[in-house]
């Protein structure tokens, strides 16, 4: 399975960005995806999940209201779209698949395939 993440940029804060995730290798429908985020000094941390079909989502606490996951599986693509986006957003964000579970794990060693990152940069 590969991913590509594609989207991020710098944005103010306010502002929104949709974050893109193209799969290839397998079918897509076969794996719950998730979205990660890394800054700089700390540890990766869950943003969003969905199933495998897409009827479960999950969201971090810092993400609910605010990001929307979603996917489509006849384009192999997983979407995260974020809005109201604050200067804490900023980070590297990952998608990553996950083979074993139908339903999103929050967990990122639960995981078995990652993207290569995008940096989101919001100003203040």
């Amino acid at each position: 399975v590969q991913l590509q993440a594609s989207g991020g940029g710098l944005v103010q804060a306010g502002g929104s960005l949709r974050l893109s995730c193209a799969a290839s290798g397998r079918t897509f429908s076969m794996y719950a995806m998730g979205w990660f985020r890394q800054a700089p000094g700390k540890e990766r941390e869950f943003v969003a999940g969905i199933s495998r079909r897409g009827t479960s989502t999950d969201y971090a606490d810092s993400a609910k209201g605010r990001f929307t996951i979603s996917r489509d599986n006849a384009k192999n693509m997983v979407y995260l779209q974020m809005s109201s986006l604050k200067p804490e957003d900023t980070a590297v964000y990952y998608c990553a698949a996950d083979l074993t579970r139908t339903l999103p794990s929050s967990i990122d060693y639960q995981y078995d395939y990652w993207g290569q990152g995008t940096q989101v940069t919001v100003s203040s």
